[in-house]
């Protein structure tokens, strides 16, 4: 890319709406803007507004549930996936239009999407778009899903043992959950398979890694088809400190209590304490709760456990 047009290069990120799915292409696209790129972040808020940090670099296109839904992250999977799916679809043309991304208006564009929403290529090839997958898990995690979807790795398991290229000799167990237990997740094992739908079609693959931390696996993957890796996808603070200004993500779904956690977490030792989260969209019955509350006791360790309200 000629360095007089990276300023005109318009780039919209479209991250499924899970904070650790968020953060990663958050970072990317920080990475992006301070090489003078153009780039928005599509930011799917239910009927609920996320928390944004005041000095975060990159421009939110905001995307509403308007139908009246209740709060989206305490339905069920299936729903919160069929809101998304649906409201993303319609309003996606829409921003790339109110940004100027056409191909008529701008050939530089590109749509980097969550490889959770591979659908998100068609919309892009629609419109005359570039379309960019990024992966945000780490190459391995991602080649067990690659071998479901390609009929590489036969699910159910029935083996103890599972061999596939580029990864050490596995145990069923040393698998995702959401390949190893099948029954237990089937919406999360179809979406988990479902990435590599647009895999072979995209412009680029981007994988949240790097080399030499998976080097067999990235080879092995790169000969399905050209890849590139461009993690560790942390704020700048911890890596290189070329972001300026990078100590927070800077987009929350929940409102984050880091002041009062570190500052508990200043007064213990190093490696003392336990830390326990399920993550954006599960959630925990009463009799879990209560057993892993019970476990957390009789480590007597300290931990730091995320809890919502409604739980």
């Amino acid at each position: 890319m000629k360095r007089q047009n990276v300023s005109q290069t318009k780039v919209l990120i479209l991250p499924f709406p899970l904070q650790g799915r968020i953060n990663p292409m958050l970072q990317f696209a920080k990475r992006l803007v301070s090489k003078g790129l153009d780039v928005s972040l599509v930011t799917f808020c239910g009927n609920k507004p996320m928390t944004v940090h005041a000095r975060c670099s990159v421009k939110l296109e905001p995307v509403f549930d308007d139908l009246g839904a209740d709060d989206l992250l305490h339905k069920s999977a299936d729903d919160y996936l069929e809101r998304f799916n649906a409201v993303v679809t319609l309003r996606l043309p829409q921003i790339m239009a109110k940004l100027g991304m056409c191909k008529s208006e701008n050939p530089a564009s590109c749509l980097v999407y969550d490889s959770l929403v591979p659908w998100a290529l068609d919309i892009a090839k629609e419109h005359g778009v570039y379309g960019a997958e990024f992966f945000t898990m780490s190459c391995a995690v991602s080649t067990v899903y690659y071998n479901v979807h390609e009929g590489l790795l036969k699910v159910p398991i029935m083996e103890p043992c599972v061999s596939m290229a580029g990864l050490p000799l596995l145990q069923a167990r040393d698998l995702p959950s959401f390949v190893y237990d099948i029954k237990a997740y089937p919406t999360f094992t179809q979406l988990s398979t479902d990435q590599f739908s647009s895999f072979k079609k995209a412009d680029w693959v981007f994988f949240n890694t790097f080399t030499s931390l998976e080097n067999e696996v990235v080879k092995w993957m790169s000969k399905q088809r050209p890849i590139k890796t461009i993690g560790p996808t942390i704020r700048s603070k911890y890596l290189d400190k070329r972001v300026e200004d990078d100590s927070d993500y800077g987009i929350h779904l929940f409102k984050p209590e880091m002041d009062i956690c570190v500052k508990w977490l200043n007064y213990k030792q190093t490696g003392s304490v336990v830390y326990v989260s399920f993550g954006s969209l599960a959630t925990l019955g009463e009799d879990q709760m209560q057993l892993l509350a019970l476990g957390l006791k009789r480590s007597e360790r300290n931990f730091l456990w995320v809890v919502r309200e409604t739980e």
